[in-house]
């Protein structure tokens, strides 16, 4: 598994030197925040974005890299890729989407695979004043041992501020799943995720900032009990 995680890390570095939007470090204290229980350890994620609009539509792919694994190395990879489509002047735009990704146990190096997620719906781009909005509402297929059935609601936000010197962006995520996938199979019902990570950029450069990401999550970062989390970073952006 770990070799897995090198060569997919490999790979997505080729793809960034070619048509890279941004890379982004953070530091993440949840250790530090909400003890051990949480992560065990403190730890550095890069994330590579992209996006890049066209005549049919747009296309938006995130990776993000956790390195929390033994003596700082890459412990967890976790992507999504979604592409929305134009047709006309039809306000709504088509949208498909995949999530998922491969990890490893801190301590033991026992590989393991975050479920993929398939989506597909509909999303509506439009303007708040600043702020450049999207959101959209799908059909989400979570591919668990028992494949679950099941909804997801986003909306995305981003702004510049102060003549380009702040910049405000982020995401909003609202999905159901099936209880049985943490609670066991003798669970029935749904449960409600949330998962938002609003950012704040202070633009030191016209390629490079600094700024910070709170990562806002409920039923998300320990899925075996119902609870909130706030955790911010610190962080810098490089954009390309």
């Amino acid at each position: 598994m770990s070799r897995k995680i090198i060569l997919t890390f490999a790979l997505l570095c080729v793809l960034m030197t070619t048509q890279g939007q941004n890379l982004q470090l953070h530091f993440d204290p949840r250790s530090s925040l909400y003890g051990d229980g949480v992560s065990g350890v403190n730890y550095l994620t890069a994330t590579y974005e992209f996006y890049k609009p066209d005549q049919w539509g747009n296309t938006f792919m995130f990776v993000d890299f956790d390195f929390s694994f033994n003596k700082g190395n890459p412990g967890l990879i976790y992507g999504e890729i979604a592409r929305e489509f134009k047709i006309g002047d039809f306000p709504l735009l088509p949208h498909i989407e995949y999530n998922g990704g491969l990890g490893l146990v801190r301590g033991t190096g026992i590989g393991f695979s975050i479920p993929g997620a398939y989506l597909a719906g509909f999303g509506y781009p439009f303007q708040l004043g600043n702020f450049y909005m999207n959101t959209y509402l799908a059909y989400k297929l979570n591919a668990f041992e028992q494949a679950s059935n099941d909804a997801q609601w986003t909306v995305t936000w981003n702004a510049s501020l102060a003549n380009n010197k702040i910049s405000l962006g982020g995401f909003m995520d609202l999905w159901t799943e099936d209880k049985s996938f943490t609670e066991g199979n003798d669970a029935s019902g749904k449960k409600v995720v949330l998962l938002s990570e609003p950012q704040i950029w202070f633009n030191i450069t016209p390629n490079f900032s600094l700024g910070s990401e709170v990562e806002l999550s409920y039923n998300f970062v320990n899925k075996f009990e119902s609870k909130f989390y706030a955790i911010p970073t610190l962080a810098t952006k490089w954009i390309f």
